[in-house]
């Protein structure tokens, strides 16, 4: 691992004995991951092999072992993985997911190389690298002949991020389009640098051995998840805020305008 890898595994190591108690309350999370998850379900039967990067403390493995997926869980933080394999274990799906500690810059490396149905990354682990297109180029060879990649990424302008300048906010409001060098990050007091990417960044990268199948808006109309609490607030306002980003979310330009985009390809055969 690189400096920042080390530092991103740091602070997430930290935050991982109460990483699920920050979130599991959070409406606009679960938001989130449903649609995250409709994704992955549209496209990937039940029995697909999954490789799942930047894997967190299981959520989403645990949850896609139960609906008949396997996955390979990976994290460069071990204690995400710690928490891991512990949920794992208590509700006995070790048949179903195994873990592995390694960072998405060297899949290379991996004990477990598949071959894969689907490489999954969720909710912008993919944003703590500024080797994306290194960390991309890797998946066709881990992958089966049409086989998919699914990743929920942050671009680089966020509707809702902008709209701080109203509030005089100006460097965070446009702090994702100026980030050619990264943008400081903190977590649990440790500190590391992320980085933007835009739809367009991906689609070029894997231009020669990937179709695009879809891109959608997350959060582009929905407020963003650390709006806490605002669908609590304003139910009415909420819900038609959500009716019309599930109407809009794969239309141009809300499609490129989210607090995240969810990016689907399929491998060329």
């Amino acid at each position: 691992m690189d400096t920042n890898e080390q530092l991103v595994a740091a602070a997430f190591t930290k935050q991982s004995a109460i990483f699920d108690s920050l979130f599991i309350g959070n409406t606009i999370i679960q938001y989130k991951r449903q649609r995250v998850r409709e994704r992955v379900q549209e496209y990937l039967r039940p029995g697909g092999h999954i490789l799942e990067l930047n894997s967190g403390t299981g959520e989403d493995a645990v949850w896609f072992a139960e609906k008949g997926y396997r996955v390979h869980a990976t994290d460069l933080s071990t204690g995400m993985q710690d928490v891991l394999r512990n949920k794992v274990a208590v509700k006995g799906l070790q048949d179903s997911v195994s873990t592995e500690c390694c960072s998405f810059t060297q899949l290379s490396s991996l004990k477990h190389r598949g071959p894969y149905d689907l490489v999954f990354s969720n909710f912008a682990g993919l944003n703590c690298t500024a080797e994306l297109a290194s960390v991309l180029n890797s998946f066709q060879d881990l992958l089966n002949p049409g086989g998919l990649a699914i990743l929920v990424i942050m671009p680089k302008f966020c509707l809702w991020e902008s709209a701080l300048l109203f509030k005089g906010k100006f460097r965070t409001a446009f702090r994702r389009a100026f980030s050619k060098k990264g943008v400081p990050a903190r977590v649990t007091g440790e500190k590391f640098t992320c980085w933007y990417y835009n739809p367009s960044f991906i689609t070029r990268t894997l231009r020669n051995s990937f179709h695009l199948l879809s891109l959608e808006g997350l959060c582009s109309i929905v407020p963003p998840s650390y709006m806490e609490g605002f669908p609590e607030k304003h139910p009415l306002i909420y819900r038609y805020l959500k009716k019309k980003e599930d109407r809009l979310k794969n239309k141009w330009p809300w499609n490129h305008l989210g607090d995240y985009y969810i990016i689907s390809l399929k491998k060329k055969v």
